[in-house]
């Protein structure tokens, strides 16, 4: 196998996170929204937590996305 190919599938490989990324996110916002419904009054700090929630989130989808650029670009 070529470098560039290893370069390549791997890079591909890291892009996997971001399904989890994106199941994560569904799951945290589904259970914001039926929360909400249940109790109306918990809704600025129901709030608060799903978006903390959401930014650790996609803070894993950028560090899958710089581990991709370093793996295509420094080795």
């Amino acid at each position: 196998m070529d470098i560039t190919s290893a370069k390549l599938i791997a890079a591909g490989l890291s892009m996997f996170a971001l399904l989890g990324v994106g199941i994560g996110l569904g799951n945290i916002f589904a259970t914001f929204i039926s929360s909400i419904a249940r109790n109306p009054s918990a809704q600025p700090e129901m709030f608060r937590m799903s978006l903390i929630g959401a930014a650790f989130t996609e803070a894993i989808a950028l560090i899958a996305f710089v581990v991709a650029m370093i793996i295509l670009f420094v080795f």
